[in-house]
């Protein structure tokens, strides 16, 4: 279906009064759409982080001196990554090679729901490593006893399992939205709070969650990064810094780039005026879910030395059994 094509559907659909509404229009897809070199450029950067986090998935579950808790973590975010980029990736590729700008309302309900699940898992569980990086420098004696497998495990569960009941509860409120009139969402792929603006009917319960849960989640995940931080630096500042330390620090500055690049793509993203939202702050949201996830596995490689040596021992591996 071409453009043009497009528009006659949401010509046709404007003249329903209050009907069932089964299409949406993407309007920033048609700047994509003009040219093959969006469709090669996203799907170079979708194959790198494929390739980027499996490979650090890998090398965790095959390398024995990773069997640490930061590196469980990692293991955990690079699933997400994947996920994250999984989300806009499959209808980005449908729609340039049908040459289309619509999504069906059950595709663009489906994408809500796993941004926001995704998302929310991401924000808990950087602030969880904050914490396990706390424990590592101030407690390195203790860190094993602290943070055992079983704490490991425990947390992380609680942190998918919150993230998924955060965004049933988003989702489930939205289906009670009605659509009519109006089908045009700017973005690339569906997001919440475009849903929420094209809906004509009251939306004051949905908007009233966005900003309470969002606020309390975004503010209690900074607050336990921030507070973790604090106390390493303080720690820095007070010259109590042994060289078990030292290790445990050099782990931070690649967090700490993760976190900065995560919370400044979302603040971009979520507090840009949305009623003159334009291709520009489409990309934001596109960069948010696919060329964040496609950096985290390039700055843990480059900063974290356990990680490159493990990547050495594997290559060493591989090249014998290929010439053995």
């Amino acid at each position: 279906m071409d453009l043009q094509t497009s528009y006659s559907f949401l010509d046709e659909t404007k003249m329903r009064n209050k009907s069932e509404i089964s299409q949406f229009f993407l309007s920033d897809l048609s700047v994509l759409t003009d040219s093959q070199f969006p469709f090669m450029f996203i799907l170079l950067i979708y194959l790198m982080t494929l390739t980027g986090n499996l490979l650090i998935i890998l090398l965790i579950n095959t390398d024995a001196e990773l069997q640490t808790p930061m590196f469980f973590f990692l293991e955990n975010l690079s699933v997400l990554d994947i996920c994250m980029s999984s989300i806009p990736a499959p209808h980005l590729f449908y729609s340039f090679l049908r040459e289309s700008t619509l999504i069906t309302y059950t595709t663009c309900i489906a994408q809500i729901f796993f941004f926001i699940f995704f998302a929310t898992t991401e924000v808990c569980l950087l602030a969880l490593m904050s914490y396990d990086r706390y424990v590592a420098i101030c407690y390195p004696l203790h860190y094993i006893s602290i943070i055992d497998k079983k704490v490991c495990a425990t947390l992380t569960s609680c942190v998918w399992i919150f993230g998924f009941c955060y965004s049933l509860v988003h989702t489930l409120c939205t289906l009670r939205l009605t659509f009519c009139y109006v089908v045009n969402i700017k973005g690339f792929f569906c997001e919440l709070y475009q849903l929420i603006q094209i809906s004509c009917s009251d939306s004051f319960i949905n908007i009233l969650l966005v900003y309470v849960l969002a606020s309390v989640v975004s503010l209690f995940a900074l607050f336990i990064i921030c507070s973790s931080y604090f106390r390493v630096f303080n720690i820095i500042l007070n010259n109590t810094f042994n060289k078990a330390k030292t290790k445990g620090f050099s782990t931070c500055t690649s967090h700490l780039t993760v976190i900065i690049i995560f919370y400044t793509t979302f603040i971009f993203n979520y507090f840009q005026p949305k009623t003159n939202r334009s291709a520009a702050g489409g990309l934001v949201s596109l960069t948010y879910s696919m060329f964040t996830p496609c950096l985290n596995p390039i700055i843990y490689s480059l900063r974290n030395n356990e990680l490159k040596r493990a990547l050495r021992r594997t290559m060493r591996k591989t090249k014998l059994l290929l010439f053995k």
